[in-house]
């Protein structure tokens, strides 16, 4: 599957990731849930439980854009991952207002 994944951080900052293929779910969780803990992120929810969504947000967050316009592995990687587990041809994460859209 195709997966275009766009990350923006506001106007003119956005980042474009178009990738074929993909790789497990499971391991886009984990990929997620690693970086989630190294990256210290902290995600306050009424429930208690973290999404998967919250995960994504959030990573992408406390990385900040620097990790986005340095480009290399780790953004190729964020977008890989978020295409995994979200199963959609075209994801927009929108970190400025915490927003995911299809």
């Amino acid at each position: 599957m195709q997966h275009h994944v766009i990350v923006s951080f506001g106007k003119d900052k956005e980042f474009d990731f178009k990738l074929t293929g993909g790789m497990p779910a499971d391991e886009a969780r984990k990929w997620f849930d690693h970086e989630f803990t190294v990256l210290e992120c902290d995600v306050a929810t009424p429930t208690g439980k973290i999404l998967a969504v919250d995960r994504i947000l959030s990573v992408a967050k406390y990385a900040g854009e620097t990790a986005f316009r340095e480009g290399g592995g780790w953004a190729e990687s964020f977008a890989k991952c978020t295409g995994s587990i979200l199963g959609r041809e075209l994801i927009r994460v929108d970190v400025e207002h915490y927003s995911i859209g299809y």
